[in-house]
């Protein structure tokens, strides 16, 4: 992908924040469904819908657990998204400093 294109995975709004916002957790570390869910004030249905784009791209990790009896989801971006996000912001920066000057 040249430097300047926007990763189209991530370049969808709700997306660019899930995964801005799992970017902000150390390499590893995981947040809860409903945690990202208030954070980013999306409905279930469609962080889900967000969520398994950006799984099918390699970019996050969906680990469905059991807490007692009941069910748990986590999710964690993968070395993958952590690059991708990175090539992101980097290219965005670029356009932007095209546009400027």
């Amino acid at each position: 992908m040249p430097e300047t294109e926007l990763d189209p995975v991530i370049h969808a709004p709700a997306r660019l924040r899930v995964v801005a916002t799992l970017a902000t957790l150390p390499t590893g570390d995981e947040l809860s469904f409903p945690k990202l869910q208030k954070l980013l004030d999306m409905t279930a249905g469609n962080l889900s819908t967000h969520l398994r784009k950006l799984e099918d791209a390699g970019y996050v990790t969906v680990t469905k657990t059991h807490e007692g009896r009941t069910p748990a989801t986590y999710l964690t971006l993968t070395a993958r998204g952590r690059g991708a996000f990175e090539d992101y912001t980097t290219a965005l920066n670029s356009l932007l400093k095209g546009a400027a000057g």
